[in-house]
């Protein structure tokens, strides 16, 4: 299963991969005026845990527990990646109440965002690996189970 894994050893809390995250999802091909003077919603986030600073994005669990409760059908799981119909989305937000990761999120306009591995806007590589200037990003493509048992 593949989904984005952050090295906090390496994590700057600089924020560009929430920036190239939203520009990447923004449809347009200017960054400047797909974001500046907007409020972003990016579907990855950087927290920051005081001594370090992480990107918590979805995992793309095995047995994803957010698609199991979303009462309109808009998750799906395919081919490995938990993924979002907005037309389907009701906006219950049960999905952000069970997720264990904290890992999606309200869109601003009523529907939820979760990482999709930027499948529909790049070609292989999501923007917040590519934009990560340190590296602390990586597309993972282990098996979700091996992969949380390194740490």
């Amino acid at each position: 299963m593949k989904r984005v894994v952050v090295n906090e050893k390496w994590c700057l809390g600089c924020h560009l991969c929430e920036y190239n995250c939203a520009f990447s999802n923004s449809g347009m091909k200017d960054m400047v005026k797909a974001l500046k003077g907007r409020d972003i919603f990016p579907r990855i986030r950087v927290e920051d845990g005081g001594d370090i600073t992480f990107a918590v994005s979805c995992r793309h669990c095995k047995d994803a527990i957010c698609v199991k409760s979303c009462i309109s059908g808009a998750l799906s799981k395919k081919d490995g990646v938990v993924t979002i119909d907005k037309s389907k989305c009701v906006g219950c937000y049960t999905c952000i109440l069970v997720c264990p990761y904290g890992a999606i999120t309200n869109d601003g306009e009523g529907a939820v965002q979760k990482c999709e591995l930027c499948l529909s806007t790049t070609a292989g590589t999501p923007a917040c690996v590519a934009g990560c200037p340190n590296r602390a990003l990586t597309l993972d493509d282990d098996d979700i189970e091996t992969a949380d048992a390194r740490g």
